[in-house]
Order: C-alpha cells, then structure tokens, then sequence
C-alpha cells in the first residue's frame, strides 16, 4: 500500500477530476496541496455533476477526509460559496470531512482587484498573460513577501491591526503608482470580520493531522490543480500560474516528509490543451481541431473560456514524467479521438534548422519551435464506455502501446467517457 500523488502531465484540464474521484474511492484522506480556485474539476456521480475549484475532490464521497493544505491559496468567499452549491446539491460540508491548513493564505478583495488591472493594463500593451483575475497571483506574491493574512489570522481578529497596516502599506503605495485609489482599513478588516466564524472551525495544523493519518496506514490521495506545464518553474514561463504544480509540492503544500508519497500519477489527454495565452508547438487552427473542441467539450470548468486543442506532444509529456518522477500515467479523453482518419503524435521539434527533444525554457524559443508528427491510422469504431482491453478498437490499443513508448511511462488508468465506472484499470497506483 501507499500514497497517490496526481498531477497535471500537460497544461491543466486533463480530467483530474474524474481520476481523482476514481481513486478517492480507494483513500481515506484527499489533500488538496496547491493553487486556488483558478482551476476546477468537473465530476460525475450516478449521473450529478458536482463542480469544484477549492474543494478537493473526496469531498463528495461519504466517509473521506477532504483536506487542503498550506500551499493552497483560499479565497474565504468564494469557499462558501462552493461549500453553500454543494449544499444545494444535498453534499454536507462540515469541519467534520474537512479540514484547512491553520497557514493557508487567505485571498482578498485587493488581490482580485490587482490580477484585474495588471491583465487590463497587460492586454493594452500586447503582454497579457491570461489570468483568471482571481486574485491567485497577487495572494501568491503577498506570502512570498512575508505580508499575508493567514487562516489562523481570523482565530483572533483583535490582533489583526498591524497584520492588515503591514499589508496596506504595500499595497496602497503599489495603487497609487497604478493610478487607483487606496484601499481602507476598514474595508479590510470588515472582510476579514465576516468570514472568520464560519472558517476557523475547520482549521487545525494540518501536518499533525496527516502525521497521524500516517502512523495509523491510512492512504493518502494528493490531489494537484493545473498542469506541469503551468508550473511556475518547469512551465511555459511568463504563461504559468503563480505555484509549483509538480508533484514534488505535495510534500511542502501539505506539511508531510516527500517519502509521504509513494506513487506519482500523471493525468495525460490522449491530445493536447491550453487556456490562456502561451505557447502551443501542436495547436491547430483547423477543422479537426474544431472538431476536438466539441468532441471534448473543450471549455474551463472555472472560467467557461474556450480550450485551444491540437495533436498529443509526447516531448512535453515525457518532460513532465521527468520532471514529477511519475510512475505512471492515467490517459484520459481517449474517445474523442473516435473517427479520425489518421491521428498525429509530435514525436519531437524543430528549432532553427535542428531537430531538439525538449522544450526550451526561453519564451522566445519556445515560439519558434516547430512539431515533428508521426502519423497514425485512426480507428471507426467507438471506445466510448469501454471498460476492458478487449473492448478497444486495435488501433486505439496501438495507439495507447506508442504513446507509452514514447513518453516513457506506463499507462496505469483508462478513461473513455466522463463516466467514473468507464475506466480501464492497467494498475492500481495504491497497491504499487
């Protein structure tokens, strides 16, 4: 037995969600380690969609833990929010199956407002990098700076008074240099007032409680948000997001030793995806990749944006195994590739006349690059609600066996429908 890690292999909107609900049926707890509520999951339950940004994902199945860790950034209101949808949905969320990092940094209102005239001011100079505007960055960059307010801040909002002059004071001086008007003090404190009791029941020092989840064998599921290549380090930089989303951060965005994780899962589209602007070697302006959009339903559980598709790129796959040490993979989305003629793989690019297989971490590099395809035979028959092997077309198989090769990974979880029980288990990541 041991504990799951999954992230993102490509840029975010792999199908966690499902993967995730898939194996949380297998685990006790399910930590939520990075990020924010820029990204969502969409999941699908006896036929009841549930749509979570903050919540990890064990928190709609009975009996499980759902925690979220320090490395998280939490925006009280938008937590309530999800926390009151679920409700609607008869999915109880009590300090009974969640549990907040007492040292989470909160998101506030300044920080929306930040994200917001930096993306307006960015899309008037040509730099926008497409943010969420939910303030993700800027929160980020306040706990870097050692001026954050934290969870364990609302435990006594008494003392709040120098935490909230230290934030302003470098926040105000930043507006005025923008042209914007200061924020108050009170307009603050106000904020920080109206949440703090209904969030400071579910915090606890969270690495004590994965300490003792530990000692007594429980399993652990580390949920990641976004991609590898969203990273803030390894990712297509500046067109990241402001935390690391490899797997190495489930250890530090949780409060437990990297020996806590045994298995490293990475979720991989059978084709590829971006939101936002950046780089993208395999995009296509086309009408097949028209025709993955739909297919895919190709639009951000958050934010509704529309999803830019192309061919699968097993060089930025077989970057990220290296770069999360992952075991193994969980290929998603296989059933839109359903009636193709032929499907390309890039197999590696082209820069300045030489062929490379890695993409370069230079901005200007990475815009040059130009996709080396091999080209496959497509299949006719359907993979939908497959649940076998033996259920596949040959060619969806063959497929399958080179992208292995290719990105040098295992395929451990198939999934060929939105559905949870349509998966074709290879290897169960917790019995590893």
């Amino acid at each position: 037995m041991t504990n799951v890690a999954v992230v993102g292999s490509q840029w975010g909107d792999e199908g966690k969600g499902k993967i995730v609900d898939w194996l949380s049926e297998r685990a006790d707890l399910v930590v939520r380690f990075q990020g924010g509520h820029n990204a969502g999951h969409t999941l699908v339950i006896d036929g009841k969609t549930y749509k979570l940004s903050l919540l990890p994902s064990g928190v709609v199945r009975e009996g499980k833990l759902a925690v979220i860790g320090n490395g998280v950034v939490i925006d009280p209101h938008a937590l309530m929010a999800e926390i009151d949808r679920l409700g609607e949905q008869d999915v109880k969320v009590t300090p009974e199956n969640l549990r907040i990092a007492e040292n989470a940094t909160l998101i506030l209102s300044l920080h929306r407002e930040l994200d917001a005239i930096r993306e307006d001011a960015a899309s008037n100079s040509g730099t926008k990098i497409g943010t969420t505007r939910r303030g993700i960055g800027p929160a980020y960059e306040d706990k870097v700076g050692r001026r954050a307010i934290r969870i364990l801040d609302l435990a006594n909002t008494e003392s709040l008074g120098p935490k909230i002059d230290r934030l302003l004071t470098h926040h105000n001086a930043l507006r005025k240099g923008l042209g914007q008007p200061e924020v108050s003090y009170d307009v603050i404190f106000k904020e920080l007032e109206e949440v703090a009791d209904r969030i400071v029941p579910f915090s606890e020092p969270v690495w004590r409680l994965l300490e003792k989840a530990k000692r007594e064998g429980s399993r652990i599921l580390f949920e990641g948000a976004q991609g590898t290549l969203l990273d803030i380090d390894h990712g297509t930089y500046p067109f990241v997001t402001s935390s690391n989303t490899v797997a190495g951060q489930a250890a530090a965005g949780s409060g437990t030793g990297p020996g806590s994780v045994g298995y490293v899962l990475g979720i991989t589209k059978a084709y590829t995806t971006r939101v936002g602007e950046g780089p993208f070697p395999t995009e296509l302006d086309d009408e097949i990749g028209q025709f993955l959009g739909e297919r895919g339903h190709e639009f951000g559980t958050v934010t509704g944006r529309q999803r830019r598709c192309g061919w699968f790129d097993a060089v930025l796959v077989r970057q990220s195994v290296a770069t999360n040490g992952m075991h193994g993979i969980a290929l998603t989305k296989l059933d839109v590739l359903d009636g193709l003629e032929e499907i390309k793989i890039c197999v590696g690019y082209r820069l300045d006349g030489e062929e490379i297989d890695y993409l370069p971490a230079s901005q200007g590099r990475q815009a040059r690059v130009e996709p080396i395809y091999e080209t496959l035979e497509g299949w006719k028959e359907t993979t939908v609600g497959a649940r076998s092997w033996n259920d596949l077309p040959a060619q969806a198989v063959k497929y399958v066996r080179h992208v292995e090769e290719l990105i040098g990974a295992p395929v451990a979880l198939l999934s060929t429908s939105p559905e949870r029980d349509d998966t074709i288990l290879v290897h169960d990541p917790f019995e590893d």
